[in-house]
């Protein structure tokens, strides 16, 4: 008798090891994703700079932006698996620097002289709104592109050339695929599954401004605990060798381009939000400018061309 009591003891703990273990296995995974309720508020801080240095005819020339923002995001509406979320421009402060121009600008400080400010003035506090899947797609970007048609209006009084050069570097900066292009790669797109430390992931991203290509965008699992996750991220970018696009003097190129994205994410696990964002890019390869008689631009030419980006974001919930 007691040699079978023995016996089922042995036998039960044999059985519950796979519960237990699944148990702690279950401890060890956690689930990743955007929850929001509607009414939160929170606010978004952006500093960047950008450089771009292309040598032609062993002349080296350097374009750069710097950007420094604080946004507002009101949580609108929360449906089953997605959220609407209303951005607006509260602080807006750029600076662009390229061979034949310099912009600087406050959208809080009235500038005469300078047509972007007044422009830049107009889409403060305005809304736009983002449909954001509980994973991290953006659906759709509404009414950022009509807020920059409006702001455009403060155009109107310069040469058409002149025009063409602040439209087009209006939305190259500031129109819906250059905000959703920072977007994405500001929010961490999250895998549908339950992951654990040392987990990858990865999406694919057009490059949606300037250069035509892809980004092939890498996240890694670190650590975590209750409240925090910390996530590293990696991008490749190529570009699209034989595709055209239009640089800053409106020239016509193409671009033989590779590069690395670096960044580190401290996530607010009650919401999915980056509190903490930091990203360094680096790209580096050829631009090839095409023969153009109206730029003097008598045949092809190779350019080399390498761009470095450094951007920090801090998100706050402020309701």
């Amino acid at each position: 008798m007691m040699k079978r009591f023995l016996v089922s003891m042995v036998m039960g703990a044999v059985l519950a090891l796979p519960v237990k273990a699944q148990t702690d296995e279950k401890r060890d995974y956690i689930d990743l994703g955007y929850s929001f309720q509607k009414g939160q508020k929170f606010e978004l801080k952006q500093e960047s700079r950008s450089e771009t240095y292309t040598t032609v005819d062993d002349v080296m020339q350097r374009v750069t932006r710097d950007f420094n923002n604080t946004i507002s995001i009101d949580i609108d509406d929360v449906n089953p698996g997605h959220a609407y979320l209303t951005f607006r421009y509260k602080e807006l402060k750029f600076n662009f620097n390229a061979r034949n121009q310099n912009i600087l600008v406050d959208a809080n400080v009235p500038n005469d002289k300078e047509p972007f400010q007044a422009a830049l003035k107009s889409i403060l506090d305005h809304p736009f709104t983002v449909d954001i899947s509980s994973t991290g797609f953006i659906n759709k970007i509404t009414g950022l592109d009509e807020l920059l048609d409006k702001a455009s209006a403060t155009f109107t009084n310069l040469k058409d050339d002149e025009q063409d050069a602040y439209k087009k570097l209006m939305k190259d900066q500031f129109g819906t695929n250059a905000f959703r292009s920072w977007l994405e790669q500001l929010l961490v797109i999250y895998p549908v599954r339950s992951i654990k430390t040392g987990t990858r992931w990865e999406e694919n991203v057009p490059i949606r401004t300037g250069l035509v290509g892809s980004i092939d965008l890498y996240w890694n699992l670190q650590t975590w605990d209750a409240q925090t996750a910390k996530i590293n991220g990696t991008g490749k970018v190529s570009t699209n060798k034989v595709e055209t696009f239009t640089i800053e003097d409106g020239i016509q190129a193409t671009a033989e381009i590779s590069g690395d994205i670096m960044t580190n994410y401290l996530i607010d696990r009650n919401t999915g939000l980056p509190s903490i964002c930091a990203q360094n890019t680096e790209m580096n390869g050829t631009y090839t400018y095409k023969a153009n008689k109206a730029k003097r631009i008598k045949k092809d030419i190779k350019v080399p061309v390498k761009i470095v980006t450094n951007a920090s974001y801090k998100i706050k919930q402020m309701k």
